[in-house]
């Protein structure tokens, strides 16, 4: 069966789909009964492949939503993801619900893990990061019966609404203040992208465009972990090891562009003439290095607020419920690390 009325799923469905009755499929999820282990994986598959997530709110309430706003992100030790939050914290205390986070370390398995338990408690509406998410991850989001907003990013196909930029166009937009500002001969540090797909369709972008001029990456290096200023120290340092003539690096975030930074200051390069250097985000935080990074503004506090006055308008009574996608433009800031053409 489909829900593409966004009624909320039902014992019923469950059954329906599997076959069993009512109260095989409440013994089943709630682990308790004699079912024979057939059954229990049958109801199992047919709850998942629909996005069945049990309600944990019991008696009268159990068909009522609470006022919390599910608020699903991969960190908070990232840089990026506080200013998310202020953004949704400043629109949603002016109303009477309250965001709850929860943390996927950017992994698949731990954001269904955290989707299911949040959805179990009825939350008014959900604010997710990304939009790249497992099978049964997109089941319980269509099945939810709730508003549902991907943020951060708005290059592919949403559940419901989206709010973002378009990171392949932010890589692209400062591939081409690179090429314009004379630079040839470019390095990339970043994470491990099969994770950070936002990285990643930057990096295409970036690419793209490049090889559209004839120019090629000419070194890269790939690091795991969070951001952090010794990284992009040691990284850069590898880098110009290997490729002492590169005159352009492009780091995936701030932070590991800072570190870049300060090795280079360090070392005497002539900055941005020698080498210039460019990173992503917009950090506030970096604002007091002795050179003012490059970077591009990821838009993040306005995609919190937008996101949350998604969801506050959507629980009004009688509120339209169209889907609703807020492609937001990033902007360059050239700072003093990145020749203006």
């Amino acid at each position: 069966m489909s829900n593409t009325d966004h009624r909320p799923l039902t014992l019923r469905d469950v059954s329906e789909a599997s076959g069993v009755s009512e109260m095989t499929v409440s013994r089943v999820l709630r682990n308790r009964g004699d079912v024979s282990d057939a059954t229990r994986e049958k109801v199992l598959a047919s709850a998942k492949e629909l996005g069945y997530v049990p309600n944990k709110i019991a008696g009268a309430l159990a068909s009522s939503r609470v006022n919390l706003v599910a608020v699903i992100i991969p960190s908070m030790s990232n840089m990026v993801f506080p200013e998310v939050m202020t953004g949704i914290s400043q629109v949603l205390e002016e109303t009477d619900l309250q965001p709850v986070v929860g943390l996927t370390d950017y992994t698949r398995e731990k954001e269904e893990k955290v989707l299911y338990e949040m959805l179990s408690w009825r939350p008014s509406g959900v604010i997710i990061a990304g939009l790249e998410h497992s099978d049964a991850a997109k089941a319980m989001l269509r099945a939810s019966g709730i508003p549902v907003v991907e943020i951060m990013d708005v290059d592919g196909t949403p559940v419901d609404s989206v709010v973002g930029i378009s990171h392949r166009r932010a890589g692209e937009k400062m591939a081409k203040a690179i090429l314009k500002g004379g630079y040839q001969r470019i390095g990339f540090m970043g994470t491990t992208m099969p994770r950070d797909h936002r990285a990643r369709k930057r990096f295409e972008g970036f690419t793209e465009v490049l090889a559209k001029a004839g120019v090629e990456i000419a070194e890269r290096e790939f690091y795991s972990g969070g951001s952090a200023l010794v990284k992009g120290r040691e990284m850069t340092q590898a880098l110009l090891a290997r490729d002492p003539d590169l005159d352009f690096l492009y780091y995936s975030n701030d932070m590991i562009g800072a570190g870049g930074l300060m090795w280079l200051l360090e070392h005497g390069y002539d900055i941005p003439n020698q080498i210039g250097l460019a990173g992503f985000n917009g950090l506030n935080l970096l604002k007091g290095l002795p050179r003012e990074l490059a970077t591009m503004d990821a838009c993040r506090l306005e995609i919190g607020r937008r996101a949350a006055e998604i969801i506050a308008n959507r629980v009004k009574d009688d509120a339209d419920q169209s889907p609703v996608r807020i492609a937001l433009e990033p902007t360059i800031s050239y700072g003093d690390t990145l020749r203006r053409p």
